[in-house]
C-alpha cells in the first residue's frame, strides 16, 4: 500500500471510531509500528487528527461524544470516587480552596472532615453537594454566564471576581490529559480554570484513569506547570511512567466507598 493510500486510510479508521491504537493499525495495514508513528506525526502535522500516547484521536471525537452532566455522574463512579477520596487528602484545616467543574470534584464533600476551610467554586452542582456543610464551612460561588452542559458559571463576570482571588490550592477536573496537554470542550470555561490554577499555590488535577490519553477540544493548561496529577490506584505502570515524566502522579489505595 503506498503511503497516500496509508494516510487516507488510517484517517478513515480514526473518524469512524474515534480513538484508534497503534497496534490496531498495525494489524490493520499490515506496517511496521515507526511507519504507523511517522504517518500518524504526518497527519498531526496537517491537522487531519490528535495523536495521543498509543494511537490517535479524530479531531471532532469529543465534540460528538461529550456527555451530559447528569450521565457522565454515573460513569466509573467507583474510580471517581476514589480519586475525590485522594484529592480530599490534600487538604488542610484553613485551607482556601477552589473546587473547579466535574462529578468527580462533586464528590469532595463525602470526605470532608475538617474544622474549618474556605470553599470556592463557579460549580453549581459542586456548591450544591456542599449545602449541608455552609454552617461549617465558608462557601462562595462564583456567578455569571451559566452553561448547561456541565452546571458551571464561566465569562468574564466570573473571571473578574476570580482573578482578585488566591487560594492554598486548586482542584480541577478535565476532559481529557494527553502528554502534557491538559483539556476541555469549552474554551470560556478552559480559560476559568485556567485562571483559578495560576491564583493557586499549589495546583492539583483530579482525573480518573479514563482520562488520561484522551483530548478535548481546547487545551488550557500544561501538564508540567501542575504540582500533582491525583489519580486511580490501578494506573498501568507504563501510562504512570509516562505521566511522571510531566508531573508527580498522586494515587493510593482506598477499599472503602461510600454507596
Amino acid at each position: 500500500m503506498l503511503k497516500k493510500e496509508r494516510l487516507v486510510t488510517i484517517l478513515n479508521l480514526v473518524n469512524q471510531s474515534g480513538i484508534v491504537t497503534v497496534n490496531q493499525l498495525i494489524e490493520q495495514l499490515g506496517v511496521s509500528d515507526m511507519t504507523i508513528r511517522r504517518d500518524l506525526a504526518d497527519l498531526e502535522n496537517s491537522n487531519k487528527l490528535i495523536r495521543m500516547h498509543g494511537g490517535c484521536q479524530s479531531l471532532t471525537y469529543n465534540m460528538k461524544n461529550e456527555l451530559a452532566h447528569d450521565e457522565k455522574k454515573s460513569v466509573f463512579k467507583k474510580e471517581k470516587m476514589e480519586v475525590a477520596e485522594i484529592a480530599t487528602s490534600y487538604v488542610e484545616e484553613g485551607d482556601t480552596i477552589f473546587l473547579g467543574t466535574g462529578t468527580t470534584i462533586e464528590l469532595f464533600a463525602r470526605y470532608f472532615d475538617q474544622n474549618f476551610i474556605r470553599i470556592v467554586t463557579n460549580s453549581l452542582p459542586v456548591f450544591e453537594s456542599l449545602q449541608d456543610r455552609v454552617d461549617k464551612y465558608d462557601v462562595i460561588l462564583l456567578g455569571g454566564n451559566y452553561r448547561k452542559k456541565t452546571g458551571a458559571f464561566v465569562g468574564s463576570i466570573t473571571n473578574s471576581v476570580l482573578e482578585k482571588m488566591r487560594f492554598s490550592k486548586s482542584f480541577i477536573g478535565v476532559n481529557g490529559i494527553n502528554n502534557d496537554c491538559i483539556s476541555n470542550s469549552n474554551s470560556e470555561e478552559g480559560s476559568t480554570q485556567q485562571l483559578a490554577l495560576n491564583c493557586a499555590e499549589k495546583k492539583y488535577i483530579v482525573a480518573d484513569l479514563h482520562k488520561l490519553n484522551k483530548s478535548d477540544f481546547y487545551c488550557f493548561y500544561n501538564l508540567s506547570d501542575i504540582d500533582g496529577l491525583i489519580t486511580n490506584s490501578n494506573l498501568e505502570n507504563e501510562i504512570r511512567r509516562h505521566y511522571s515524566n510531566y508531573t508527580q502522579v498522586i494515587s493510593d489505595t482506598y477499599k472503602k466507598y461510600i454507596n
